[in-house]
């Protein structure tokens, strides 16, 4: 459920017609509901609320701060991937012990930043990262609270870009070698083992690969409380799907009754990682109609938003709903909604159903909170679009959309060219 809806032949975010925003910032820009957030926040963590649990927010689907805040006030944590998402998170306000750091290439800078701020533990993705780790926490005199991220081998049956609990992804340790894993790092200085991790992917709409890989961790901690370890946070990652068409992914309520029945007699606290399902059906492109362009092969409708602004259908062949933002009767048009860039692969959909649009209409494109303005960038030296936050009949510039003097920001040309 979202709060986009059309009244009186307009498209509201909440209160707030699109096309109000649109004549206050300019086109392209991302738009996100208030309360679309809040409600899915507290449908997800409230869905566990029958156990000990952290929901940590996955940074990487929607890194703005005022974002990251609205979750932070519902009390939740954070899971990031970098220096600079851990940098954004505490900027929001965030209460280090509740942050996961993940992601397979963290650099020594990165884990040392981590280890000053106090946080609460790092998914280790091989043995090399748990040596850097210790090395680190050594040479900056902290302790070092760590989870072994298991990479299960559970088909998560979602796009292969995407999967990540199979033997062939790059993430994580083999389930297999694992026990041997966490007898090795028991023995290194200033690490503390108090958690096991697993995330097997990402738009995950069956609970099946879930309960899969719960039930392969279970053999393990089982193995691991018969050696002592004293393991204190079981980490089930996030990945649980949206609907971008016809999808039906399970409610967060049937998502936490799965998972529940295997998990209610385990004697930790569980951590979650959502990100998509918070914030995916929260947030809209809003682009606006440049050209009409008739082929004899085919129709298009040039926008001004382009791949480097929603990347998700050129790198996933993703379905993203349009809609007009002005509805009336129209005439159906088969087209391929296009942007400016200087691709062949900048789309926003292919052969698709749509109304009729005219030149200078505002479109918007659905199920755009995740992994839109995130993976956005400047290619073609096209600035990066206002994010725009709806609360009530108010709407608040959440990020200003970039200048031309931004895109050249930090270069020099040296003195030789002078």
């Amino acid at each position: 459920m979202n709060d986009f809806r059309y009244r009186n032949g307009r498209l509201y975010c909440e209160d707030v017609p699109l096309e109000k925003i649109g004549s206050a910032v300019g086109t392209p820009f991302y738009v996100y509901s208030h309360a679309t957030l809040k409600r899915h926040f507290r449908v997800f963590d409230g869905a566990f609320s029958g156990l000990p649990h952290l929901t940590c927010f996955a940074v990487k689907s929607n890194s703005n701060i005022a974002i990251l805040r609205l979750f932070i006030e519902e009390g939740g944590g954070v899971d990031i991937v970098s220096g600079g998402e851990l940098y954004r998170a505490l900027k929001a306000g965030v209460d280090p012990e509740k942050v996961v750091y993940s992601g397979v290439g963290k650099k020594a800078e990165e884990i040392e930043f981590a280890l000053e701020a106090g946080i609460l533990m790092f998914n280790v993705e091989s043995g090399q990262e748990l040596d850097a780790i210790a090395a680190c926490a050594k040479r900056t005199g902290k302790r070092a609270g760590v989870a072994l991220r298991i990479n299960p081998d559970v088909d998560a049956e979602t796009h292969p870009h995407i999967s990540t609990g199979l033997k062939e992804n790059k993430f994580g340790i083999d389930i297999e070698k694992s026990l041997e894993a966490y007898r090795r790092a028991r023995t290194l200085e200033n690490i503390d083992v108090i958690g096991v991790s697993c995330h097997i992917g990402s738009q995950v709409t069956k609970t099946s690969p879930f309960v899969d890989a719960l039930k392969r961790l279970k053999k393990l901690l089982g193995r691991l409380e018969e050696e002592g370890f004293v393991i204190r946070y079981l980490d089930l990652g996030g990945g649980l799907g949206i609907t971008y068409k016809d999808e039906t992914p399970p409610e967060p309520a049937e998502y936490a009754a799965a998972l529940m029945a295997f998990a209610r007699d385990l004697p930790y606290t569980l951590i979650f990682e959502p990100g998509r399902v918070l914030v995916g059906n929260a947030g809209a492109l809003v682009t606006k109609v440049l050209y009409r362009k008739n082929t004899d092969e085919k129709d298009f409708v040039i926008v001004d938003a382009g791949m480097n602004d929603l990347i998700r259908p050129s790198l996933y062949d993703s379905y993203h709903r349009i809609l007009p933002v002005a509805e009336r009767e129209r005439v159906e048009i088969v087209a391929d909604v296009v942007g400016p860039i200087c691709e062949s692969g900048d789309y926003l959909a292919k052969n698709r159903k749509l109304p009729g649009v005219d030149q200078g209409e505002l479109i918007a494109v659905m199920s755009a909170g995740a992994y839109g303005f995130s993976m956005s960038s400047n290619y073609n030296s096209r600035p990066r679009v206002a994010e725009v936050l709806v609360r009530d009949d108010r709407f608040y510039v959440i990020r200003e959309r970039e200048t031309y003097e931004d895109l050249v920001r930090g270069e020099r040309i040296p003195e030789f060219h002078m």
